[in-house]
């Protein structure tokens, strides 16, 4: 098993998807501490259109995305601009980042290395500290400068994981599909969700 990562941030970028990044933080934000968050613009563009929450970056509360779970009033957002966030610096680095749903454009970005706002420079201490950063990316076809752009930060040391649920368990309904790749991130975090439904595994205790 991986080692168990215990500070983690997490990047919401304008990729379609804001599921995977809600259902994902619901789980996350039981198992770090501290969790921190930030989001680029469009992110927050598509929260509404996608999930119909009256979001806005710059009035934010985590609480939206996870009503009803007491545990999201200790996440610790912070604006895309706001540089002063403990993991704009290599010195406070977490354990892990993750950016859920991750945009190409994010993608070409956080390979050029751009720092332009909080999700990039976050992304670069990551990789210039040699710590963990899953890149759940959203996107098909792939073009061939994606598909650059892929391999380009596979040999940076970050995880590209895609957002590629599988089918083997039957789901029923979207969020089983969705929950089937925050598993698998929670995987690459060190974290065994006992809810998980693995290939032709025993159920875990």
């Amino acid at each position: 098993m991986l080692d168990r990562c215990r500070s983690l941030a997490v990047a919401i970028t304008g990729a379609s998807g804001s599921l995977y990044a809600t259902r994902f933080l619901a789980r996350a934000v039981r198992q770090f501490d501290p969790l921190y968050l930030t989001m680029s613009g469009p992110a927050a563009r598509v929260l509404r259109e996608e999930l119909g929450l009256d979001v806005r970056p710059e009035t934010f509360r985590p609480e939206q995305v996870l009503p009803g779970i007491p545990e999201a009033a200790r996440i610790r957002y912070y604006q895309k601009g706001d540089y002063d966030a403990p993991f704009a610096s290599g010195s406070a680095a977490p354990d892990a980042m993750v950016v859920i749903p991750c945009s190409m454009g994010t993608l070409g970005r956080i390979v050029a290395g751009t720092s332009e706002d909080l999700v990039l420079r976050a992304a670069d201490v990551m990789l210039k500290e040699r710590r963990k950063l899953i890149l759940v990316i959203r996107e098909t076809p792939y073009s061939l400068v994606h598909a650059r752009n892929i391999l380009a930060a596979t040999e940076a040391g970050a995880v590209v994981l895609p957002a590629s649920p599988g089918l083997y368990h039957r789901p029923q309904t979207v969020e089983e599909m969705v929950d089937f790749v925050v598993f698998r991130v929670l995987d690459h975090l060190g974290v065994r969700d006992p809810e998980a439904r693995r290939w032709h595994a025993p159920a875990e205790e």
